[in-house]
């Protein structure tokens, strides 16, 4: 082999793909590190499901990575096949050139990613070009493919992706994040017109962008990376791995469906789920964290599912993962959960509002300073320096006005911090506050009631901060956000009697071990009733 190829081929420290920064929050870059686990994984399966072969000694097997950034993939991909196929292919140069024009394929998520791609895989940017190691392709862009795709829209955002019109419907010198493969409502024929011929994928494996930014950041960006899923499914290939944000496993705007689908998707043989995305992709946090999965067109069962939080390994163990309609990512707090549902007790999330319980924003300001009036009601309202009031007519509240003149406690919509639970232990949720009656209260809350007296609302109070309710609320708060769904495994109690951690912990049979548990997840909160 030409002493370039060599040298382009050969490990090398350090690797530049370590070294290179993201682009922006669509161009995460993928570790190399973290490609090889991947692929680790998916090497295994092959050889469970082909009596022990190497699926890197097939020269057959075709790969894509329809949403390339850095080539990672691609290039770890082929370094493999080098070595795996030798004794199939002995000549060097020839085994190159076969793997990188027959069996590897990409799809650029911009032009200059898909420059960075064809650099990783080619050496050079021109698949074609003087310093390329693949020598036959006819074309510069080799088998990574970028051409640029309008958005489709429809009023304000595209039909496709939900790209809002205003920031992305650009002129053609700016990259409008429009992806290829899932701009389409036809993947199979998109395929056939990207590569020119009718293309039967093994492998589809990558990371795909996670959001398409609705312009005011956080709860405003739409979730994409499931469309890229979906897509991949349509091209039935044998084997599907991506890493994606663990978000989807128990909330996201929009992913309702997409979680009952994944669920229940029997072909899931796979799920290894990080809820510190620092220890994937350091420096970037998602508050969800990130796993990634294997989906086997052949496996029809439960999966295999491992927790990996900092040194603490959970699993693998095998796991049915429609149990619940949101997925609880440690078996253990699995195994207590179960515990307490099995008194099938009416549920706290029926005390509670929806957002906005009296129809007032966050940032409602229209009240006077001081105290009620006749016919006026006080407003609770938060600020930089905290909990203040006013007042405002009470004609002027029209949503849930039976909870007015009753005690009630306002259970904070954020969560302390903005850890979204990856960092442990875990406060979870805010100090709750009690509201007396002839008060009404703004979006930063949401409200239990109506309550009989401020007993009641004292030890509801109380009840919100033990460990046992914060414990409960985790499993399905996987954000900052705590909306009533995320209380709907909290179960009601006497609320004429105190509930404390101890009393809980009896009442539902708890293990040392268990208890010891909780207590590594939430951190404690000093009751105070108000």
């Amino acid at each position: 082999m030409n002493d370039r190829a060599g040298f382009a081929l050969r490990g090398r420290n350090p690797d530049v793909l370590t070294c290179i920064a993201n682009l922006s929050n669509d161009e995460v870059f993928t570790p190399p590190e973290f490609a090889n686990r991947m692929l680790d994984t998916l090497a295994q399966a092959w050889a469970a499901r082909s009596g022990g072969a190497s699926i890197w000694a097939d020269s057959s097997v075709r790969f894509l990575d329809p949403f390339t950034k850095s080539g990672v993939f691609l290039r770890e991909i082929t370094r493999r096949l080098i070595g795996g196929l030798a004794a199939e292919i002995p000549d060097l140069e020839t085994r190159v050139d076969h793997i990188l024009t027959r069996q590897v394929f990409g799809i650029g998520i911009t032009k200059l990613t898909s420059l960075l791609a064809r650099r990783s895989l080619y050496c050079s940017k021109q698949a074609n070009g003087e310093h390329s190691v693949a020598q036959s392709f006819a074309s510069a862009v080799g088998n990574i493919w970028f051409e640029r795709v309008e958005h489709t829209w429809s009023d304000a955002k595209c039909s496709y992706c939900g790209a809002p019109r205003a920031l992305f419907d650009r002129e053609s010198g700016l990259e409008n994040h429009a992806y290829a493969f899932i701009h389409t409502n036809d993947v199979k024929a998109r395929i056939r017109g990207l590569f020119g011929a009718e293309m039967q994928f093994d492998v589809i494996i990558g990371n795909p962008p996670y959001q398409m930014t609705g312009g005011g950041g956080g709860t405003n960006d739409s979730s994409i990376y499931h469309l890229f899923v979906e897509q991949a499914i349509k091209l039935e290939p044998r084997y599907i791995s991506m890493v994606i944000p663990s978000r989807w496993m128990a909330g996201g705007r929009g992913m309702d469906e997409f979680r009952k689908t994944m669920l229940g998707n029997r072909h899931l043989s796979s799920l290894v789920d990080y809820p510190n995305s620092a220890q994937v992709f350091p420096g970037v946090d998602l508050k969800s964290g990130v796993c990634y999965f294997l989906w086997d067109r052949e496996h029809d069962g439960d999966c295999a599912v491992t927790l990996v939080r900092n040194q603490d390994v959970v699993g693998p163990s095998t796991r049915t993962l429609n149990e619940y309609d949101v997925f609880i990512r440690d078996e253990r707090a699995a195994r207590i959960l179960k515990k307490v549902l099995e008194k099938d007790e009416p549920s706290f999330e029926n005390l509670l509002t929806g957002d906005t319980p009296f129809g007032l924003a966050t940032n409602f300001k229209a009240f006077r300073v001081g105290e009620p009036g006749e016919d006026e009601v006080k407003v609770y309202a938060s600020s930089n320096a905290g909990r203040r009031s006013g007042a405002i007519m009470r004609s002027l509240i029209a949503k849930n006005t039976h909870l007015i003149d009753a005690w009630k406690v306002l259970a904070p919509q954020a969560g302390p911090g903005n850890s979204g639970g990856h960092i442990l232990p875990d406060m979870v949720l805010g100090k709750p506050s009690i509201a007396e009656p002839n008060t009404v209260c703004t979006q930063t809350w949401i409200v239990a009631g109506p309550l009989e007296s401020q007993t009641q609302a004292e030890t509801v109070a109380r009840y919100l901060q033990t460990s046992f309710v914060r414990f409960l609320v985790s499993l399905r708060k996987i954000s900052q956000h705590a909306m009533k769904g995320v209380y709907r495994w909290v179960p009601q109690q006497d609320w004429n009697q105190a509930c404390t951690d101890e009393e809980l912990y009896k009442r539902y049979s708890l293990t040392e071990e268990e208890i010891a548990f909780i207590n590594t997840m939430i951190r404690p909160m000093e009751p105070d009733g108000e």
